[in-house]
């Protein structure tokens, strides 16, 4: 078992509690113990969703991460740079983290675009680039209340009054968000063998990101 300490809400220390082959666990100093996504959405500050942003990033699966027993759920699939993780990340105005899903990494952006929204909420505009159009995800976006910032593939003709330039530009900072992640060595090649255990992983990067911008 290994160990660090992080602040958290004011008089609050969480420590990490990572046990080889089990998922990753937060212990507050006051005794109470949760896993990394429950203490994610504690830390996580007030959302500005002004507009919010979706994008995804591969990860590459070092060959440690395969050989999970049969039947658990890995998110590891084959791509076109072998074998791969994608983190589908919803990001706030600030390029916050709101939330994310992790597939393998042949899953396109477009069959996790549904939850990813759904996760979101409701903002004033959604921002995502061209893997996201198609007329059923915008029709959601639209039902949730938000404005869909979605440029059109190149060979469509159809017309996109909805879009802003402007606003499309500032979906550099989800990439940041991205970068930001893969300082992180667990990130930047995945290890775990298993889909809940990497997961848990990200919430804790998600957490300490959020930590430095409270």
């Amino acid at each position: 078992m290994c160990g660090n300490y992080e602040q958290g809400h004011p008089g609050e220390i969480f420590r990490e509690s990572c046990v080889l082959g089990k998922q990753l666990t937060i212990d507050s100093i006051d005794g109470r113990r949760k896993v990394c996504g429950e203490s994610f959405f504690e830390l996580r500050g007030e959302i500005d969703t002004e507009w919010v942003f979706a994008d995804g990033s591969y990860v590459r699966a070092h060959q440690h991460a395969s050989g999970a027993r049969h039947g658990e759920e890995r998110g590891i699939g084959r791509s076109a740079g072998g074998l791969t993780t994608k983190i589908h990340m919803a990001a706030d105005a600030h390029g916050n983290p709101i939330d994310f899903e992790i597939t393998g990494g042949e899953v396109h952006d477009a069959k996790v675009a549904e939850k990813v929204i759904e996760k979101i909420g409701s903002a004033v505009h959604f921002i995502a680039d061209k893997g996201y159009d198609s007329e059923s995800i915008r029709e959601q976006v639209r039902l949730f209340g938000m404005n869909p910032v979605i440029p059109r593939k190149s060979n469509s003709r159809k017309a996109n009054p909805e879009f802003d330039g402007f606003l499309y530009k500032l979906r550099h900072l989800v990439e940041n968000l991205f970068a930001r992640l893969k300082h992180f060595r667990s990130i930047a090649t995945r290890f775990e063998k298993l889909a809940r255990n990497f997961k848990a992983i990200v919430y804790l990067a998600c957490s300490l990101i959020w930590i430095k911008f409270l």
